[in-house]
């Protein structure tokens, strides 16, 4: 029977604490009465529900039975300290009398820790509430102590009437400041989380316009000046009838059909942004000739795994960009992606010039950058380096987050 209750009270735990987390777990509930107690929960505020969920996770298990057995130590504890004030009293009444009381203003405290929205909509209406509890309670403990004493309930309720009223006044008004204490500033801390989101919002809101639009400067940028170079090159090569003419045509007819749903997506495959970038190289191979080589590696489990567009054809132009084509030489790309437990590691490195002593003046790394942080917080970094054989490692960290998530 002990086992049932236990494993019935285990689950409607995990059952509120997933209310909490996420609302929609309501339609999931089958017990009625469970299902309209999940509704009053998830028809909190996420703050709300945030805070009772973050007490509930806390006091939860033997943590809540620990608290409950430290808090009935003190009462009693208290309840003992008032024998020395009155000592005709019997010490166990005294100690269930501050139990009683304990609890009573622990409960109340907890009912207005978490309920400071609705005292603030309410107020009059809880005052009077609780100034009726307060006299239905001295009323209760006034009989209570009349039967304990062995006296007539109405004489004793009649004789103790002036202190009742008196203590009724007192605990009423202390009653009445807490709340107000309590409700009222928990509502202003409220309405500082609130304001403090709504300012967060914002400015993600704004910042993800702001990237939004440096990613479409970026395309406007990338889009027409390698479209002219290239044509500026097939023209030159069929100028001079050279061969190569024809297969740089139909290099460039890949890339710009790979680029033309691929450029204008937020998040695409790794699988398609290697097919953007090998289009693109192989572009450029045909311009610049022996003067650039390069080599892809996708392993085929991590084709799947998505990473904002153009994250790697930006590091691959800007390799060529400002590696590869400044040196006489040429040099190399080498691009590979591997799996790291839940996180793709993608290294772009080149055999170019290195890193540059001028202080760069683009917008792509800094939209890369800017887009990895609104996607994946800092779960995701881009670290430039300058490798000791020469050129430059661009190291691209991003969390693999789970389809459908």
């Amino acid at each position: 029977m002990w086992k049932k209750m236990t494993s019935w009270y285990a689950h409607w735990d995990e059952e509120l604490l997933g209310v909490l987390a996420n609302p929609k777990a309501i339609e999931q509930i089958d017990s009625p009465w469970r299902r309209c107690l999940a509704r009053r929960l998830g028809s909190l505020s996420p703050i709300e529900r945030a805070q009772l969920r973050e007490f509930s996770v806390s006091f939860r298990g033997a943590k809540l039975w620990w608290a409950i057995a430290k808090l009935c130590l003190l009462f009693s504890m208290f309840g003992l300290f008032l024998q020395l004030f009155r000592p005709k009293l019997d010490w166990w009444v005294l100690v269930l009398v501050a139990n009683l009381i304990g609890w009573a203003l622990s409960f109340s405290l907890i009912g207005i820790w978490f309920n400071y929205r609705q005292i603030a909509k309410h107020r009059l209406r809880v005052l009077l509430s609780g100034a009726l509890g307060v006299c239905v309670g001295l009323l209760g403990g006034a009989m209570v102590g009349a039967l304990i004493k062995g006296k007539n309930i109405v004489q004793s309720i009649e004789q103790d009437a002036p202190n009742v009223i008196k203590v009724a006044l007192i605990l009423g008004v202390i009653y009445a400041l807490l709340i107000g204490m309590v409700a009222g500033w928990r509502n202003k801390n409220y309405e500082t989380i609130n304001a403090q989101l709504e300012l967060e919002a914002e400015r993600e809101k704004n910042a993800r316009q702001a990237s939004e639009s440096q990613l479409r400067l970026l395309r406007a940028q990338i889009e027409p000046h390698f479209l002219f170079n290239t044509l500026g090159a097939v023209q030159q090569l069929a100028e001079q009838g050279a061969p190569q003419a024809a297969q740089l045509t139909a290099n460039l007819i890949v890339f710009l059909r790979a680029s033309m749903s691929e450029m204008r997506s937020d998040q695409i495959s790794l699988a398609e942004e290697f097919q953007l970038v090998r289009a693109y190289l192989e572009v450029m191979q045909v311009r610049m000739g022996s003067r650039l080589e390069f080599h892809l590696d996708l392993p085929r489990d991590l084709g799947d795994i998505k990473l904002p567009s153009m994250v790697l054809l930006t590091l691959a132009e800007n390799a060529i960009k400002h590696g590869i084509e400044p040196s006489l030489r040429g040099g190399s790309i080498q691009i590979s992606a591997s799996k790291i437990e839940d996180t793709v590691v993608v290294l772009v490195q080149d055999s170019g010039i290195g890193l540059s002593d001028k202080p760069s003046t683009g917008i792509g790394l800094q939209n890369v950058r800017d887009r990895l942080r609104l996607l994946y917080g800092a779960r995701a970094e881009l670290a430039i380096s300058e490798v000791e054989t020469g050129g430059v490692l661009a190291e691209l960290r991003m969390p693999i987050i789970p389809q459908g998530v």
